[in-house]
């Protein structure tokens, strides 16, 4: 829809983009986070979660050389920060019957991954590297404040009033369409793997995200030797396409907005193969 829209109508795509970052996604984030447990965040399957998707931010730079750092951080993000709620959650529900096995993965990437990226992101873009700025930069970004503060009103358990928590939710449920649209738009005239383009760098993203992070995921949970559906489970939810919110982080800071944007939309096409296939291999064993 956003493509089409895009073809006839012109739209300020930037300032969509900003109204998501700094409106609609802290909303959507504070109400996902206000209603989590999080002591999901300390469990076997999140481990190697996490060990996975760590294995690929590390791999990707070594594996692309010669590009600037921003572009080497989006990079590395497109192949490790997997789309856990806008595909995540249908996958979870219809996939492997458990919406909640999806919920420490969003934690753990709103709370702990994003700050991270964020902030060497700021970092490399406008320059700032000093230790004040680098504790200052997460609390003065929106999606950050918002976590920050769902985990606080998660942990106290304070029930906020209706009056205040009802339009929150309303507003960060247009979170999630307008992303689709933004990124629809920014198809829009743009050819895929075009000429120019980093082919190199994008085409290895989508096989980190889609065939390197859920091979890794498989071979830590079997050494670990955890229970056959949990292993199928974090193996499914590692195959996963990459974020729409990497192109709202690539596009604040100007950094692999063309990588990020075809790895988005290529990593989404090959990860249903990719799961038809793990599922394919599961009901063999």
């Amino acid at each position: 829809m956003g493509w089409l829209v895009g073809r006839w109508v012109e739209f300020p795509v930037a300032a969509l983009g900003r109204l998501v970052y700094l409106v609609l996604a802290p909303c959507l984030l504070f109400t996902v986070v206000a209603k989590a447990d999080l002591g999901v965040l300390f469990s076997e399957p999140l481990l190697v979660s996490t060990a996975a998707a760590c294995v690929c931010f590390a791999l990707y730079p070594l594996i692309i050389r010669g590009r600037d750092k921003g572009t080497r951080i989006v990079g590395a993000l497109a192949g490790g920060y997997t789309n856990a709620n806008y595909i995540g959650l249908p996958i979870a529900t219809y996939v492997l019957h458990d919406a909640a096995l999806v919920v420490p993965i969003v934690i753990l990437q709103v709370l702990v991954i994003t700050p991270v990226a964020l902030t060497m992101l700021e970092i490399v873009t406008v320059g700032r590297a000093s230790v004040r700025s680098v504790l200052a930069t997460p609390l003065q970004n929106p999606l950050i404040a918002a976590v920050i503060l769902g985990a606080l009103v998660a942990v106290t358990g304070v029930r906020l009033p209706t009056v205040v928590a009802d339009p929150i939710a309303t507003v960060g449920e247009a979170a999630v369409p307008v992303v689709l649209l933004v990124f629809g738009l920014s198809l829009h005239g743009q050819r895929l793997l075009a000429p120019g383009s980093d082919r190199v760098a994008t085409i290895a993203a989508v096989v980190m995200k889609t065939a390197v992070m859920p091979a890794v995921a498989f071979g830590l949970a079997s050494a670990l030797r955890l229970p056959n559906h949990a292993t199928y489970a974090v193996t499914v939810l590692a195959g996963l396409p990459t974020a729409q919110n990497v192109f709202l982080y690539a596009q604040r800071f100007s950094a692999g907005l063309v990588l990020i944007r075809d790895a988005i939309f290529l990593s989404t096409l090959a990860c249903v193969p990719a799961l038809l296939l793990i599922a394919y291999l599961f009901t063999r064993s």
